[in-house]
């Protein structure tokens, strides 16, 4: 472990989709920094066997926790028994949720004209795979940290969101995961302002692309081969290429580290330069 992240040696995190693609990356990097963590989730078989993962992979400490990230009682539930076998937190990664295709229009764009099939775009989306996708990415963000985050109150601590580039630069289709990551991103903000005099530090970490769970179906074909979208995708990234979970790590191990102790309120991206680039 490099010297410099020698603040997050015995530290306590709890990590959000821990099990996912990129929460694994994390979850690996935090605890072969030393980081004693807690994997979440809903499901505690699943939670538990990432954490037997992570432990044998690192050397490190690593727990699976159950709970329901929309479900109060159960994350307290949560909290009390991981504050009962190591004390309470000190980082919070809030990483879980998904993108559900009923919340992602069929087309980019809406045609001209009256269309003969209004299902295929924001008119025939309806509104509850839209409401599924906020409350997994926002309100279960919400809810975790105002639970988990009562640990850091008096002691410090850092919590860290993960927010996206469709937050900055929205992307067609995916309406309702663009509208949960500007919510991130704009919580993210108000709360680091609120709870800068307590010590606790708020920030986000927003990649760029990478394949995932969520976005595999827009980005590959059943055969394996890159979408169109996918192609589009890599020609407004100036590194021409999507990026690899392990390039999250660094970004992340710096935002929860002692490393970034005067740094409060900010979405870092992680995006091979994608957030810089007009296109021309």
């Amino acid at each position: 472990m490099s010297p410099e992240l020698a603040g997050l040696t015995d530290k306590v995190a709890v990590v959000t989709g821990g099990t996912g693609v990129i929460g694994t990356a994390l979850t690996r990097a935090l605890a072969a920094a030393g980081v004693k963590v807690a994997i979440g989730g809903r499901d505690q078989n699943k939670a538990d066997a990432a954490a037997k993962s992570i432990a044998e992979a690192t050397g490190g400490r690593a727990v699976g926790l159950s709970f329901d990230v929309l479900d109060r009682r159960s994350l307290e539930t949560a909290r009390d028994k991981l504050n009962a076998l190591w004390g309470p937190i000190d980082l919070l990664v809030n990483g879980a949720g998904g993108n559900r295709p009923t919340a992602t229009t069929a087309n980019e764009t809406m045609p001209a004209g009256v269309p003969e099939a209004w299902e295929s775009t924001f008119f025939g989306m309806g509104s509850s795979g839209f409401t599924e996708v906020m409350d997994l990415k926002f309100t279960g963000t919400l809810l975790l940290t105002e639970v988990f985050g009562r640990d850091m109150v008096g002691r410090g601590g850092v919590v860290l969101n993960l927010s996206s580039m469709s937050a900055l630069r929205p992307l067609t289709k995916v309406a309702g995961y663009s509208a949960s990551k500007a919510a991130i991103d704009n919580f993210t903000r108000w709360l680091a302002v609120h709870l800068a005099p307590q010590g606790i530090r708020v920030n986000a970490l927003a990649p760029g692309f990478f394949l995932t769970e969520q976005n595999r179906f827009l980005m590959l074909e059943t055969d394996g081969s890159p979408t169109p979208r996918a192609a589009k995708v890599i020609a407004g990234t100036p590194m021409r290429r999507f990026g690899d979970v392990s390039e999250l790590e660094g970004a992340a191990l710096f935002l929860l580290s002692d490393l970034s102790r005067f740094v409060t309120g900010i979405v870092l991206p992680v995006d091979g330069g994608f957030s810089a680039y007009s296109g021309v």
